[in-house]
């Protein structure tokens, strides 16, 4: 599975164990069409070693004020449930990576 998709019942038990990237997204975000690939490419390389996840913004718009999310995409890494980075606006592979520390 590239990618895992994420709300309100899941988010907290989802980001609470281990290393999470998610993508704060909406469906009429075109940078977040360009993101996207990248997010599968990154899920399926790194799948079982990192968790990869999308939000859409539009569906939980709760989550996305409880981290202060104001544009997308915005990318946020967390570890056991702690925020470690983020970044706004279409990220590459390697940035991501650099980002999880996988690289």
């Amino acid at each position: 599975m590239a990618h895992m998709d994420l709300t309100n019942k899941n988010f907290d038990s989802i980001i609470g164990n281990g290393v999470t990237l998610v993508d704060f997204w909406a469906d009429w975000c075109g940078p977040c069409k360009m993101q996207a690939p990248v997010i599968d490419e990154l899920g399926e390389k790194y799948e079982g070693k990192v968790t990869v996840a999308k939000l859409n913004v539009d569906d939980e718009p709760s989550i996305a004020a409880r981290f202060g999310v104001m544009s997308i995409p915005t990318l946020i890494v967390y570890r056991e449930g702690e925020e470690v980075t983020r970044r706004v606006g279409v990220q590459s592979l390697d940035q991501l990576e650099v980002m999880l520390g996988v690289n």
